[in-house]
């Protein structure tokens, strides 16, 4: 019988890169947000660059606002922007269910900082 000197790694690396790609594939399902928003269906639906972090600014069906992941009060809205960078990109995550004037109201703020990279996400139609 032959005796076993060393272990053969080689398997136990491709379970692993195996293990490693299937992680990585549902980390990114998992990380489109924290708070729970039933976004609009569209049927042009574009991903934001990955070079860059995006702040995400939701107003779930509850109409609660919240700037990355921080529930805020409208009113103080104001105040919040203006610690931010004009450039930054910033993507809208609307539950359809909200008021359509919590949304304008947000347009409007936005605007009056004169921010000017925006992104509305949306789910993609089916078919």
């Amino acid at each position: 019988m032959k005796r076993f000197d060393q272990i053969n790694m080689i398997p136990f690396i491709d379970i692993m890169l195996v293990l490693l790609a299937i992680v990585l594939t549902t980390a990114s399902f998992v990380s489109s947000g924290l708070i729970e928003v039933n976004l609009p269906k569209a049927g042009q639906v574009s991903d934001a660059p990955r070079d860059v972090t995006p702040l995400q600014i939701a107003i779930n069906a509850d109409n609660e606002l919240f700037i990355a992941d921080e529930k805020i009060q409208i009113d103080r809205l104001d105040a919040r922007l203006d610690v931010l960078s004009k450039d930054q990109l910033i993507v809208l995550r609307i539950d359809k269910a909200a008021v359509f004037d919590h949304f304008i109201t947000l347009l409007d703020a936005l605007k009056s900082k004169q921010f000017t990279n925006l992104s509305i996400q949306a789910e993609q139609e089916a078919g």
